[in-house]
């Protein structure tokens, strides 16, 4: 089987030789003067790293070997570990656990960013672990949204809750009751993600909230944020969106392989004080991993696994 750090490399191809290749360009045989750092700053935005992130970078390169020769080995050596102490402290995955049963996980995220597919990936990844988890098709606008995660919960061998009613609310009220009568582990809730109407959104979504406690008022337990890497750094007005509607508590970055805004996943940590539990580089159930910053900062940069 493929390695994680293999798949995350080839998942941030497209990244990694932007901003690899661009380097290379920029440096080869020249000091770090003040227009190798101006050109070099202008590359990492065009990665969507950006302005905070690549300022920060291109600073701690300059305070290093400012008028020096420098390779541009060298240089993103530096860039990594800066990356990687960005991140470390967003590095917290995200582990079912507590007196409650069941652990209750809300998953949210706009339409396309592959947020049922992760619904589908996390549950079937727990259940292999052992946990009884089942399933809330809370999306009740999109029915291939809940058609998507038919197929999901077979492939798990897991309980599906649906329903025809464009109530999700009354829904998850159902369905959570149910779980607790099987004395699931986990349920994952699938909500809908409509941003051109955000205030039905934040609406709906607090609803659902009022609901899930009258069930247990201590969940939701997690609410998850799927973000769709491809959006660049529109990334970050989604994230203060569902922010303003519920507490996020932790965000989980898709299609890493499909882009090369990789780089927006610095930005969102630099602006937001929110766990990064997850990342998915592909549409296989392995593709969806834990997220570790040193393998993203190093995968990022092009530097070979030592």
């Amino acid at each position: 089987m493929t390695s994680w750090f293999t798949r995350l490399k080839k998942g941030l191809q497209k990244s990694s030789s932007r901003l690899s290749e661009g380097i290379t360009t920029l440096i080869s045989h020249r000091k770090l003067d003040d227009d190798a750092l101006e050109e070099l700053e202008e590359l990492l935005l065009t990665s969507d790293l950006g302005v905070e992130t690549a300022s920060q970078l291109v600073k701690k390169v300059a305070k290093k070997r400012y008028n020096q020769n420098i390779t541009p080995e060298e240089i993103k050596a530096i860039f990594a570990e800066e990356i990687q102490n960005i991140l470390s402290p967003h590095t917290i995955p995200l582990i079912p656990k507590g007196p409650s049963n069941p652990f209750v996980v809300l998953v949210l995220g706009v339409n396309g960013s592959g947020k049922t597919t992760t619904i589908g990936k996390l549950a079937k990844q727990w259940k292999d672990k052992g946990f009884h988890v089942s399933l809330i098709a809370g999306d009740t606008f999109r029915a291939a949204a809940t058609e998507q995660l038919e197929i999901w919960a077979k492939r798990a061998n897991v309980p599906l809750e649906k329903a025809p009613t464009k109530d999700p609310s009354g829904l998850v009220y159902e369905a959570l009751e149910k779980a607790k009568e099987r004395r699931d582990d986990i349920v994952l809730i699938d909500t809908a993600g409509r941003l051109h109407n955000k205030a039905a959104l934040m609406e709906e979504l607090k609803k659902i909230n009022r609901v899930i406690q009258k069930i247990d008022p201590t969940a939701p337990h997690a609410t998850l944020l799927v973000l769709d890497a491809t959006t660049g750094q529109n990334a970050l007005t989604q994230v203060k969106v569902f922010q303003e509607a519920v507490n996020v508590s932790g965000l989980i970055i898709t299609k890493l392989d499909g882009t090369a805004k990789g780089g927006v996943l610095i930005s969102i940590a630099q602006h937001f004080p929110i766990p990064i539990h997850a990342v998915g580089v592909g549409e296989g159930i392995e593709d969806l991993h834990d997220f570790s910053a040193k393998d993203f900062a190093e995968n990022l940069m092009g530097i070979p696994k030592g």
